[in-house]
């Protein structure tokens, strides 16, 4: 069987969907280029749109090939402005998520929302059986984000991932994840 994820998810507030090529733009306004949504990333922040172009084309093109699905969060009822992205990795019975969100949304319960709504449609597939993600031993809000979702941490994985943002070499991470 396989994990076949929708491509468009609503939630109370938001609408998460495949991402375009002119959506670059707002991204890169929204938070590509803020080191401080960048600080427990796996990238560095963007120093120009065509660094944020190319992210987008390999969005879509994971989305086509059907590698990720690396879907576009926009808020309800309003412009189709992009402020984060929730991707997901389908490896097996596993979906493994990350996510980023711009910082003039933070702190008002949009990922947990959206984190939660994914899940709760993945593991309704029945070849799905687990949705994970990690995160910095240091990243209190993403870690309070997935509890918020329903995670479970289960492990602290060492010397798991490299946050260029903060240091070259890899570090501790929170291993969570929701089951059925």
């Amino acid at each position: 069987m396989i994990i076949a994820l929708p491509d468009e998810i609503r939630t109370t507030r938001l609408i998460l969907r495949q991402p375009h090529p002119d959506d670059a733009a707002a991204i890169f306004c929204a938070y590509t280029q803020d080191l401080e949504v960048a600080h427990y990333m796996v990238w560095q922040p963007h120093q120009s749109i065509s660094e944020t172009e190319g992210f987008v084309s390999y969005c879509c093109q994971a989305w086509v090939s059907g590698e990720a699905r690396p879907y576009i969060l926009t808020l309800q009822g309003g412009s189709d402005i992009p402020i984060g992205m929730l991707e997901a990795r389908i490896h097996s019975h596993i979906v493994d998520i990350g996510y980023v969100l711009a910082r003039k949304n933070w702190g008002i319960g949009l990922m947990p929302e959206a984190v939660a709504t994914f899940t709760e449609l993945s593991l309704a597939q029945p070849a799905c059986f687990r949705v994970q993600a990690t995160c910095d031993i240091e990243n209190n809000a993403s870690a309070r984000t997935l509890e918020k979702a329903g995670f479970i941490r289960e492990a602290v994985l060492q010397r798991y991932t490299v946050h260029p943002n903060i240091s070259p070499a890899p570090r501790p991470c929170f291993m969570y994840a929701r089951c059925k």
